[in-house]
């Protein structure tokens, strides 16, 4: 005979993880009450306490004046409708769902110009419950607001933001809006940081803004400070810009009659200028001031500038002493001529008439001129009875002078220049 094994059979018990929303609104009681209201509606106004963690600052833009946050902004305060009964005292903790049930505080960022609520993997919103009614509401949010930044100091500059927190609808006399816990409310991640800028400071402020339309509204601010990085402008546009004046001040001590080296040098050195500025314009926003930026390339280019200038002076005083040469010359030719080949010799020193340039000159004070000596000298002279008389007569052609002037001025004024920049901005 065979035997037959006999399992008792057992009833399922349900699967109360899916009923948890009707236990949970069973439990709150949330059908039994009016949540379009805010809590204590007719009453004195509803107290709620924010605090922030800032996660990160993603972007500062220079050229839309705005920046971007990513923040855990929460919000704290009390709703007896929302109270229970608890053996345990013990808190619940629910997600976005319902939140979409009950009152919350309806607040915005003031000046924002696009926010949004994280949503994965799901909505990152926290909605905590305590037996008493006391509520906790945080959210994850990315921000982009407005920084309203005075770029007169650029780069040099230290800039000030705010990101500033409102109730949309309820004035003061229906929510009070403060900081929880004071200037601790606001807590920063000691990972935060920015490729152009070093964050000094993060602090809180409250103050109330009036619209004429609806009245006076609570309104938070998280203020940070930002100082600008100079090193990477050091890199990218003063330091070239420099060279370039330095470059400029090579020509001084090329020979004024070499034209093909000195003057595509002066106009290399303007082009390049050009450019530098065009680029940093490029990245900026149009304003309608003058930038510490601009006064230094503008100057550096003025100096470039003026380098061609100094040498388009040089050529043309150099052009007039030519023909000045040239006219005593023809001068002198005649003189000799007149006198009887046997009464009169002339000798020339080894200066070439024909040369602009001052190799072999003496020097008279300190500064060497470029001569031509001219020597009659006069023997057995039979008509005067005059022996050995000698004549002299001496031009000194001074066209070189610029540019040695020049190798002096244009590098001290530019150092001055930079002494006083870097004093005033630094």
């Amino acid at each position: 005979s065979s035997t037959a094994l006999c399992v008792p059979m057992f009833k399922r018990s349900p699967d109360i993880t899916k009923a948890w929303g009707t236990k949970s609104e069973q439990l709150l009681r949330i059908d039994d009450h009016d949540f379009t209201m805010r809590p204590g509606f007719g009453g004195p106004a509803v107290s709620v306490g924010v605090d922030v963690q800032v996660e990160s600052l993603d972007a500062i833009s220079e050229v839309d004046m705005d920046f971007t946050m990513t923040l855990y902004l929460r919000h704290y305060w009390k709703d007896e409708r929302l109270s229970f009964r608890s053996n345990n005292n013990l808190s619940m903790t629910f997600d976005s769902r319902l939140v979409k049930k009950i009152w919350v505080p309806d607040l915005f960022f003031v000046h924002s110009k696009k926010s949004f609520i994280h949503d994965t993997t799901t909505d990152n919103v926290m909605l905590r419950l305590y037996p008493d009614g006391k509520v906790l509401y945080s959210l994850r949010v990315t921000v982009t607001s407005m920084c309203s930044m005075d770029l007169s100091h650029f780069p040099l500059d230290t800039q000030t933001c705010s990101l500033e927190i409102e109730s949309y609808a309820y004035t003061d006399d229906d929510m009070m809006l403060y900081w929880k816990k004071g200037n601790r409310s606001l807590n920063t991640d000691e990972r935060i940081s920015l490729s152009q800028f070093l964050i000094q400071e993060f602090h809180t402020a409250t103050k109330l803004a009036f619209y004429s339309s609806t009245g006076w509204y609570n309104r938070l601010y998280i203020n940070f400070t930002l100082r600008r990085h100079v090193f990477f402008f050091l890199l990218q546009t003063y330091f070239p810009a420099t060279l370039m004046v330095m470059l400029s001040w090579v020509s001084f001590w090329i020979d004024r009659r070499a034209v093909p080296a000195r003057v595509p040098l002066g106009i290399t050195t303007v082009l390049t200028m050009s450019t530098i500025i065009t680029g940093v314009n490029a990245s900026m926003p149009r304003v309608s001031y003058i930038k510490a930026v601009d006064i230094y390339l503008w100057v550096s280019f003025v100096f470039v500038f003026l380098s061609v200038i100094e040498y388009a002076a040089v050529n043309y005083l150099s052009t007039l002493e030519e023909r000045k040469e040239k006219a005593l010359r023809e001068r002198l030719s005649c003189t000799c001529g007149m006198a009887h080949p046997g009464m009169m010799s002339a000798s020339y020193s080894e200066v070439n008439a024909n040369t602009t340039g001052n190799y072999g000159m003496p020097e008279v004070n300190g500064l060497k001129q470029e001569s031509m000596l001219v020597e009659l000298r006069m023997e057995n002279d039979q008509v005067t009875g005059h022996v050995g008389s000698n004549a002299y007569s001496n031009v000194w052609i001074d066209t070189h002078v610029i540019d040695k002037y020049s190798r002096v001025l244009f590098p001290g004024s530019y150092i001055l220049f930079n002494i006083i920049y870097w004093s005033s901005y630094s």
